[in-house]
């Protein structure tokens, strides 16, 4: 019998009160809930002036066409695992099946930490957003936390629905932020500042300056998304087929989205203008631009996409969470309540529970310690959003480029190399260019956070990522030591509920 078929797919389904609920997701409905976790409309109004302002680099679109080509290379490897394997605890039971029952442990602890960072500081920058709006619009002065713990309440709410109705409010959400995107970039193609459409910014001279590397840093968090696909992998029709066309058409429609929006960015301000104008306006450059070329009405509709562009972020990283909470809870990793959905929906109510008070905590401790003035948002955007996105984004990257060497181990142990080369030279391409972001990340952190060269945070972030680690391998450790069934089964769901003996492949690597 060959390898293929010796070994059957990681199914859930045994178990309604601890399985996710199956084939509620197609294509579209898994797309819409993957594509507003990379959030276009922030990372043009955010990311994108802070690496224009801090690099100096006017090919932001070729950045993005690096990261997109890693994206694509490392999604090959993790399509085919994908294909195979279908969990809630998407990375971590990629990892389990590859590196061994003890690395996915270690990994679903930094999945969890990341994912729920990540959705805490997308919190405060709605809060930021929310609070800036009312004073600057409305004259009225509001705390940002408040708002921000509305949002996170809400999202928690939201979270509760069936994964289709979640997918549907997604989706809504999402195309208008792209329909404003496009609208934006129409008019910077149809009036650039110089009169001409400029190819200036796809020239590789424009990267010679030096600062790629912190330009990759900076917005390579875009393409942290469209990696939870296969989290839903166990509420999807036909998992082998959706899971991976969705991954491909994550990564294409987020790379084709960012290039353009970047090039509209230096043909609205400017090729030679564009650095000048980051550097000056910050945050407010795409709102300053879309005034000048679509008036006032339309960037006051831009101000508010932008808040639900947030806040549809914020709700795709909370659900996203909530199922590796749920995960962890079905195979022993978190205590067995997690494990369990809702009854009327299928929702992970627990996990859900958990990612609200997780991010109520962050955002009530950030806001104990601003001691800026009554209604000034800026703590959340320099402290809370900066420093949790640093740390989430690192840990995914990390996470993708630990499901790159799983993908080559799982396949090499199955003797199926020859007939997986090109996925496995894929895989290792993509691990060695995102092992080389997240070092080149560390070493920059406090450039990237906005941070003096001798910030604490600077240090502080990392070693919290470190803790994380040592604290998953150990509890992996010691389920080895004292429940070696439950140990065994980490990453293979309600199949190792299944009486007989452990599963083929679960040993660590």
């Amino acid at each position: 019998m060959s390898s293929r078929t010796s070994e059957t797919e990681t199914s859930t389904d045994h178990g309604p009160d601890r399985a996710l609920r199956p084939g509620r997701l197609g294509t579209p409905g898994l797309l819409f809930s993957v594509l507003p976790a990379s959030a276009p409309l922030m990372v043009m109004a955010a990311v994108m002036p802070a690496a224009f302002a801090t690099v100096g680099i006017v090919g932001q679109p070729l950045i993005f066409l690096v990261l997109g080509a890693v994206s694509a290379l490392f999604a090959v490897g993790y399509a085919e695992l994908s294909r195979r394997v279908h969990h809630a605890g998407a990375f971590y039971a990629h990892i389990a099946r590859g590196l061994g029952p003890t690395a996915g442990a270690a990994a679903s602890h930094v999945a969890l930490a990341a994912y729920t960072a990540l959705q805490a500081g997308l919190g405060g920058l709605v809060g930021f957003e929310v609070s800036d709006l009312l004073d600057h619009r409305f004259g009225v002065t509001i705390d940002w936390w408040v708002p921000a713990l509305l949002a996170v309440a809400l999202a928690g709410g939201i979270a509760r629905l069936r994964v289709d109705l979640n997918a549907k409010v997604l989706g809504a959400l999402l195309l208008v932020e792209v329909a404003l995107v496009l609208v934006f970039d129409g008019a910077a193609l149809a009036q650039p500042a110089a009169e001409r459409l400029s190819p200036h910014a796809f020239n590789p001279h424009t990267l010679a300056r030096g600062g790629v590397g912190t330009a990759l840093c900076l917005c390579a968090a875009a393409f942290t998304g469209f990696a939870q696909a296969p989290a839903y992998a166990e509420e999807t029709r036909r998992p082998q087929v959706t899971v991976r066309r969705v991954l491909f058409l994550a990564v294409g429609c987020v790379t084709v989205l960012l290039v353009l929006g970047s090039w509209a960015l230096t043909l609205a301000a400017g090729p030679q203008d564009v650095v000048d104008s980051a550097q000056k306006q910050g945050p407010g450059l795409l709102f300053a631009l879309a005034g000048n070329t679509l008036g006032a009405t339309f960037t006051d509709v831009l101000h508010i996409l932008y808040v639900t562009g947030v806040f549809a972020a914020l709700l795709a990283f909370h659900n996203v969470a909530a199922r590796y909470a749920f995960a962890m809870g079905r195979e022993g990793l978190l205590p067995a309540g997690f494990g369990r959905t809702r009854a009327a929906g299928g929702a992970p109510l627990a996990g859900s529970l958990l990612q609200t008070a997780l991010s109520v905590a962050l955002v009530a401790a950030f806001a104990l310690t601003d001691h800026g003035p009554p209604g000034d948002p800026t703590a959340p955007v320099t402290r809370l959003c900066a420093w949790t996105g640093a740390f989430g984004a690192l840990g995914v990257v990390l996470l993708m480029a630990a499901a790159c060497l799983s993908v080559i181990v799982y396949f090499l142990r199955r003797g199926e190399a020859a007939d997986q080369r090109w996925r496995l030279l894929a895989a290792g391409l993509a691990g060695f260019a995102l092992l080389g972001i997240a070092a080149y990340t560390v070493r920059r952190l406090p450039v990237l956070i906005g941070a003096g060269p001798h910030s604490v945070a600077g240090r502080v972030l990392p070693g919290l990522l470190v803790l994380v680690l040592l604290g998953g391998l150990v509890h992996g450790l010691v389920l080895r030591a004292r429940r070696p069934e439950a140990h065994a089964g980490i990453g293979r769901g309600n199949e190792a509920r299944r009486p007989g003996p452990a599963p083929s492949g679960s040993r660590d690597f």
